[in-house]
């Protein structure tokens, strides 16, 4: 993938995502490791539903523009899993809620949705999500949840949103909009049975 069609890509993103309710204003963050390994992310401070291919840099392109402000997750999570090609970040009501409702996990058991993630092939399975709290200090976010990922496709900060990755943009963007939906569904699910 070249940095025009990435950053072609990641706009779509910004759009489809911001149209949904999961990125208001300037809230979120999108990068793509395109084929010579460089990362596109998006710049800090961009409208995500009014993006345009100037919203998304190359970092370490001499670019004065400053990248999201939490590249150094997106960075993480590259280093962590080198088959990962894209990093998305929504900050959609509902997960942003249960976030803050939940404890140290999230965990997701028994859905269909649960086979939109990588890897899963039943409903008859669980899926911690770690949930990690929200800091100024992106670094300590990182050393929070890096180590208990394990084979999870996305982590929460509490009341900040959820991050979600995959082999490839649309696989990203299938892992949040799977969680995002299961989120809405757990809420569902809390509403009738109170």
């Amino acid at each position: 993938m070249t940095f025009e069609e990435a950053a072609d890509a990641l706009v779509a993103v910004g759009q489809a995502f911001h149209a949904r309710g999961w990125a208001p204003a300037t809230s979120g963050n999108y990068s793509a490791r395109i084929d010579d390994g460089r990362i596109a992310i998006t710049v800090s401070g961009a409208h995500k539903g009014r993006m345009t291919r100037g919203d998304i840099m190359l970092l370490d392109a001499g670019d004065p523009r400053r990248p999201s402000a939490e590249t150094a997750l997106h960075l993480a999570v590259y280093r962590a899993f080198p088959e990962v090609r894209s990093v998305l970040h929504s900050h959609a009501a509902i997960s942003v809620g249960l976030g803050r409702a939940s404890g140290d996990d999230w965990t997701i058991a028994g859905h269909e949705l649960l086979k939109a993630l990588p890897g899963i092939d039943t409903h008859d399975t669980s899926v911690a999500i770690p949930i990690v709290e929200n800091s100024q200090d992106i670094a300590a976010i990182e050393r929070a949840v890096m180590p208990r990922l394990g084979n999870s496709p996305a982590f929460m900060i509490r009341g900040h949103g959820m991050y979600g990755w995959g082999r490839s943009i649309a696989e990203a963007e299938r892992v949040i909009e799977a969680l995002e939906w299961l989120a809405e569904a757990e809420l569902a699910e809390r509403r009738f049975r109170a």
